[in-house]
């Protein structure tokens, strides 16, 4: 079993931009890739999930639709938009940044 690890603000947009990067989603279907692909040492609950997509959806960087299923249930999906993956550009250029740092801070030798 994977521990846990406390989200560093911020990147739980970035990993909702970068999940919906590649196909349309619900909000589960988000936090179980998201936990998949981390191999379990992200676990996003709805508390944080919900207000992050509708933040990304205020900033017009993902859109919901609501869809019916075939046995009645409605979910609603999102997608990213133009603007969004504009957005996911910029961001990951800059986790990269953060990343480089980082690792030259945890290395440097005194």
């Amino acid at each position: 079993m994977t521990d846990h690890v406390e989200l560093i603000p911020g990147t739980l947009d970035l990993m909702v931009l970068k999940t919906l990067s590649l196909t349309p989603l619900h909000g589960v279907a988000i936090a179980d890739r998201i936990e998949q692909v981390t191999k379990g040492v992200f676990a996003i609950g709805p508390g944080s999930l919900f207000p992050s997509l509708h933040r990304l959806t205020r900033k017009g960087w993902i859109e919901g639709e609501w869809i019916v299923l075939d046995d009645g249930r409605r979910i609603k999906t999102y997608r990213l938009t133009a603007a969004g993956r504009s957005q996911l550009t910029l961001e990951k250029r800059n986790w990269r940044t953060i990343i480089n740092a980082m690792e030259r801070i945890l290395t440097e030798e005194a």
